[in-house]
């Protein structure tokens, strides 16, 4: 069973841990896509990092650029948050310490 500093310093590894997975993420891209049109380009850390538009797409009204820009970050954010979730569910996984009659820490890096 830890004890309070064992407790402190599995915490504080899990902070550390953390930190460098969020760092990590900022490095994983995903995309998302509106039909062959519109393109977004996120990072796991759901940062917007490039919006790509085919020459069809430079056409559109302002309404339908907007639309299919719409649908493509909206899928490329969802991509992320599922990936940064895993990462660190994955880290509270391996650092947290299990402690009786506490909830599932998992949730605290969500």
């Amino acid at each position: 069973m830890l004890g309070l500093g064992g407790i402190k310093e599995k915490l504080e590894q899990a902070k550390l841990k953390a930190e460098a997975t969020k760092l990590r993420l900022d490095s994983v891209h995903v995309e998302g896509a509106s039909g062959e049109y519109v393109r977004v380009i996120s990072t796991a850390n759901s940062r917007i990092v490039q919006i790509l538009l085919n020459d069809k797409a430079k056409t559109f009204s302002a309404g339908e650029l907007s639309r299919h820009t719409l649908v493509a970050t909206n899928v490329a954010l969802e991509k992320a948050r599922s990936i940064n979730e895993a990462e660190m569910a994955a880290v509270a996984r391996e650092t947290m310490p299990n402690i009786p009659g506490m909830p599932n820490l998992e949730s605290m890096f969500k």
